[in-house]
């Protein structure tokens, strides 16, 4: 057994000293990466999710062992009474270090509307997001996303949401959160509206999160999947990239080349590039075409090619 070990360690020096001398090809790869950092969005397996085939717990795991990705962006609603529970919240860190994976946001639905102009409405939406701001810094998250919602003229809303951003960014300033708004339908999903917004709130921990398929401003009142108002996606994209700190890269399907059918990836990559972004790209897939899974590894496949 000693002889075996020995002869063992001296053919792997040897070969490591060789392998110093061989070409780039042979020695290690050489393929350039991306100019951005890749994360994996949890709702691209929401489906899995919601079938309770994974947890919330399970997502850093899958994220790295499945897709090789080290960067997770959660969704509030898959550990909605967990924000502030020490000891899941200890479980899941736990998991994000055994894997090596960092956290990066959470999304944030369903805790109200940071455009409401009802005051109290949206000074409740207000307080309701505090706990995961909370939540974001104990997970060692430098960003979470809410929405920018409220009913009545792009004019009242967006003087509400100045408002209800503008506080809530105040409280998140304190420990270092970033608060971002997705173009997530209605208002927000035009661009110029969110960019204004942005303008008038003016605080640096305040910004966006452009979502390259999320432009729908109206959907038809009997059939939600069609969607009578759009904006145009490379327009939105280049002006929220103002204010962007994140990137959400949204696919629904793909051709047999591995592009997107719905977006110009390599047009969006040239987007993010002249807005100097050297951010967080995260892949949302959304499609039925292909599985959770698959269509994760195709999109992720994509922006590696495309994003150099």
């Amino acid at each position: 057994m000693l002889t075996n070990r020995r002869s063992f360690l001296k053919q792997a020096t040897a070969f490591a000293a060789g392998a110093a001398f061989l070409p780039d090809a042979f020695a290690g790869s050489t393929a350039k990466k991306p100019f951005f950092d890749i994360s994996l969005a949890e709702w691209s397996l929401h489906k899995a999710l919601f079938a309770k085939k994974i947890t919330n717990l399970d997502f850093p795991a899958l994220a790295k062992n499945e897709f090789g990705i080290s960067i997770v962006e959660y969704v509030n609603q898959f550990f909605k009474d967990k924000a502030q529970d020490k000891a899941y919240l200890d479980e899941l860190l736990m998991r994000c270090k055994d894997n090596g994976v960092k956290n990066h946001l959470i999304m944030i639905d369903g805790e109200g509307g940071l455009g409401e102009l009802d005051d109290a409405k949206r000074n409740q939406a207000v307080e309701n997001h505090k706990k995961w701001v909370d939540c974001a810094k104990y997970l060692g998250c430098k960003t979470i996303r809410v929405n920018a919602y409220g009913n009545g003229t792009a004019e009242e809303v967006a003087k509400a949401a100045i408002d209800g951003l503008g506080r809530l960014g105040e409280f998140a300033q304190k420990t270092g959160i970033n608060v971002i708004v997705e173009n997530h339908g209605g208002f927000s999903s035009n661009g110029k509206w969110l960019t204004d917004v942005m303008k008038q709130v003016g605080k640096k921990n305040v910004g966006t999160l452009p979502d390259f398929g999320n432009f729908c401003i109206r959907r038809n009142k009997d059939n939600g999947r069609v969607c009578d108002e759009s904006y145009d996606r490379y327009q939105g994209t280049q002006e929220l990239m103002a204010y962007a700190k994140g990137v959400s890269a949204k696919a629904y399907d793909f051709d047999e080349q591995g592009n997107c059918i719905e977006t110009d990836y390599a047009r969006m990559m040239k987007i993010l590039k002249e807005a100097r972004f050297r951010g967080i790209v995260g892949i949302e897939y959304e499609g039925s075409k292909v599985d959770e899974y698959e269509g994760i590894k195709k999109t992720k496949a994509l922006l590696e090619r495309v994003g150099v």
